[in-house]
């Protein structure tokens, strides 16, 4: 009888955190999602329906080994700053075309659930340049095999190689927006473009902005 009552118990707990499980969910997303991203209004940002203030500081987490990553975040929150911000490195990630790599100093979502995990927003800066004082600003050299490559455009080459590589890094990122529960309040796409070149591309950054595979970003500043 002890036992049955164990298991009786066990399973009415179960189903209560499964209940509240998508209750919290059902909430999530009755509530209007304009209340759940990151929003401009007049002449400050609004976060969950709220003024709210960034105060970011920059930490690159593929600068920093992983021992000592809580250790700067602290630091960083020690002066007063609310939200981190880094770049994503496409060349570390994707070194060898079609290999990615997460884990270790490269363990990017591991990075951001420790920023959150302290009490800090993140915004996340993945290119794809990134410029940052970073070896051919973040472009994996593979991309300089096909001689006719137009990097930072329209070619399609270039877009499909960026395309394959925010899909694999969306899938991870996305569940920790900001919308979804996460940290992540912001994406920057590209770095100081309009400096680029005299012949901008509209169209490129508008591809930029509107990547969608089975997975979507909410926010893109």
């Amino acid at each position: 009888m002890r036992s049955y009552r164990l298991k009786l118990s066990i399973k009415t707990v179960s189903i209560l955190l499964l209940g509240f499980y998508f209750l919290k969910t059902y909430m999530l997303w009755t509530e209007p999602m304009r209340e759940r991203v990151l929003r401009p209004e007049g002449d400050q940002f609004y976060l969950n329906g709220q003024p709210f203030r960034i105060l970011s500081g920059s930490m690159h987490y593929f600068r920093v080994v992983p021992e000592y990553w809580r250790d700067r975040l602290l630091k960083l929150k020690a002066m007063g700053l609310n939200t981190v911000q880094t770049y994503v490195p496409w060349n570390l990630h994707e070194e060898i075309k079609g290999e990615f790599k997460f884990d270790g100093i490269l363990d990017v979502a591991g990075f951001i659930k420790l920023a959150h995990s302290i009490g800090l927003y993140v915004i996340v800066r993945p290119g794809p340049f990134i410029c940052g004082e970073w070896e051919f600003g973040g472009f994996p050299s593979w991309l300089l095999h096909d001689a006719n490559m137009k990097l930072r455009s329209t070619y399609p080459p270039y877009l499909a190689a960026v395309d394959s590589w925010f899909k694999k890094l969306c899938k991870i990122l996305v569940p920790l927006q900001f919308s979804y529960g996460g940290p992540i309040i912001a994406f920057q796409i590209e770095n100081e473009y309009a400096s680029y070149s005299d012949r901008l591309s509209s169209e490129y950054m508008v591809h930029l902005r509107n990547v969608r595979y089975s997975v979507v970003m909410v926010t893109v500043m």
